[in-house]
């Protein structure tokens, strides 16, 4: 008989069985190479960014905020990177909240673009943005669902100690 799941904690494993620390690194490794790469990406190409919400803004002075959120954001995936290896859940809180709210953001975001082309009558494009988008922040909040029960995890070994054995409930 399997042992209950433990309150708080969403998930046992990573996906394909690996363990969620190795998830968690998985996480905090993607999230330095792709901001990373669009980073790169935007400071290298001369490609027109749009914002829901501060169009009036120069483009050049849309790059600086966005470089800049894309610079903590691999700060912020390092800092889980060294939480998960230190197994110090205080590390890794910046990304679990941080994470959280870019999957809302980026759902909006996914959803307001599909809206977008569907209105400028290109639905296939729309359609696109929206499959794809939504597959994205899928993928997105399940790994944070992983560094979640991590943290999860370290929580509840803090409250009992590293070395005692789950409680087991009746």
């Amino acid at each position: 008989m399997p042992l209950p799941r433990q309150p708080g904690r969403v998930l046992d494993s990573c996906c394909c069985g690996c363990s969620l620390k190795t998830g968690s690194i998985i996480s905090g490794i993607l999230g330095i190479i792709i901001g990373a790469l669009t980073l790169v990406l935007i400071l290298t190409t001369d490609m027109k960014i749009k914002t829901i919400i501060i169009d009036t803004l120069p483009p050049s002075i849309v790059k600086i905020i966005l470089a800049i959120n894309l610079v903590f954001t691999i700060l912020i995936s390092i800092l889980l990177l060294i939480g998960v290896i230190k197994r110090h859940k205080f590390l890794m809180l910046p990304w679990v909240i941080l994470a959280i709210i870019l999957a809302v953001g980026l759902a909006f975001s996914v959803i307001y673009t599909a809206v977008v082309f569907i209105i400028a009558g290109e639905v296939f494009g729309g359609m696109f943005w929206i499959v794809g988008g939504l597959l994205t922040v899928g993928i997105y909040v399940y790994m944070w669902l992983v560094v979640y029960s991590y943290y999860q995890l370290l929580r509840e070994e803090a409250d009992r100690g590293p070395y005692s054995k789950p409680a087991y409930r009746r």
